[in-house]
């Protein structure tokens, strides 16, 4: 099981891998938006690992955003029968979708811990 921290990593590698790659396919600016999420969720890590709330309550509204920002590019990507966009986008969702399980797992836990 990872630990938010580790999932936060992955989910930063794979915005920032699955963007790189939008962008240098289409030359699309827009494809830059998980690169910098991504960019910005790395920055974070070590502060979340140290067990920074605040950083972990953030990142978490962050991944949420990004992965609510993800289905617009998939409905398009859909329309267009982009199998590489379609993989991209898919690929995202389901890395932020894990992010976000793990984190809300551990806000759980601690909740249990407290009580």
């Amino acid at each position: 099981m990872f630990k938010p921290y580790q999932a936060n990593l992955l989910n930063a590698v794979i915005l920032v891998a699955m963007g790189l790659w939008g962008f240098f396919e289409k030359s699309a600016p827009t494809a830059l938006i998980p690169v910098f999420v991504g960019a910005i969720l790395w920055i974070y890590t070590a502060d979340l690992k140290d067990g920074n709330k605040n950083v972990a309550h953030g990142l978490v509204l962050l991944t949420l955003l990004m992965l609510l920002g993800t289905f617009m590019p998939l409905r398009r990507e859909l329309g267009n029968e982009d199998l590489s966009g379609i993989f991209r986008s898919v690929i995202m969702l389901c890395s932020c979708a894990m992010a976000l399980y793990f984190f809300i797992q551990s806000f759980i836990t601690a909740r249990k811990n407290r009580v």
